[in-house]
């Protein structure tokens, strides 16, 4: 009565026996990986989280370097533009285009420095001879060049909102222009009227 009452184990099945030996060989041709316990499971996935946080601080730190503006702020802000007789009356100077982003302007009766950089986004206009007026090759924005009865570098055409701005401008010393791109003057601000904004001639 009692051993009709013990509880018997029931034998392994034949599958059962079949798995245990599928085991047995992985574990022996070194397939087989012990499931990771929860300690072990932890340490792992934290070790993941620290990699992926450094990759992606990574990637920020090159985004941010990539979207900075790169300037160098060792360069010299001035620079000396020759003297004014070297400008003939309603003529537009490149010689610093390239060098220094500036146009030296002269109208009847003042010598600017203007930037050449377009308002709209940042594009650099081209001084057009035949049409009088820097043309913008980007999205189609024009300012006017020396002409009688306009400012120098007013938009007028395209997208740009506003106009060249000016640098300050003043004859040093020794008689020649100089050139100051650390201030610059603003039409919409009202700041064209600035007694540094132009030499008169």
């Amino acid at each position: 009565m009692a051993e009709n009452q013990q509880q018997k184990k029931p034998a392994p099945t034949a599958s059962a026996g079949k798995r245990e030996e599928v085991i047995a060989k992985l574990k022996a041709d070194g397939v087989w990986k012990s499931p990771l316990d929860r300690r072990k499971f932890i340490t792992t996935a934290a070790a993941g989280w620290a990699i992926f946080a450094a990759a992606f601080a990574g990637l920020g730190s090159i985004l941010a370097a990539f979207m900075a503006p790169r300037l160098d702020f060792t360069k010299a802000q001035k620079f000396r533009a020759g003297v004014p007789d070297e400008y003939g009356s309603n003529t537009v100077s490149e010689k610093y285009k390239n060098s220094e982003k500036v146009w030296i302007c002269r109208t009847t009766d003042k010598i600017v420095a203007v930037s050449t950089v377009c308002t709209h986004l940042g594009c650099t206009p081209n001084w057009s001879e035949n049409e009088l007026k820097f043309k913008c090759p980007c999205h189609g924005s024009g300012f006017y060049g020396p002409r009688p009865g306009v400012e120098v570098g007013v938009n007028f055409e395209g997208p740009a909102p506003t106009p060249l701005p000016r640098y300050k401008i003043v004859v040093g010393d020794d008689g020649q222009l100089v050139v100051d791109k650390g201030t610059m003057f603003f039409k919409e601000k009202g700041e064209w009227g600035n007694a540094e904004s132009y030499v008169p001639v």
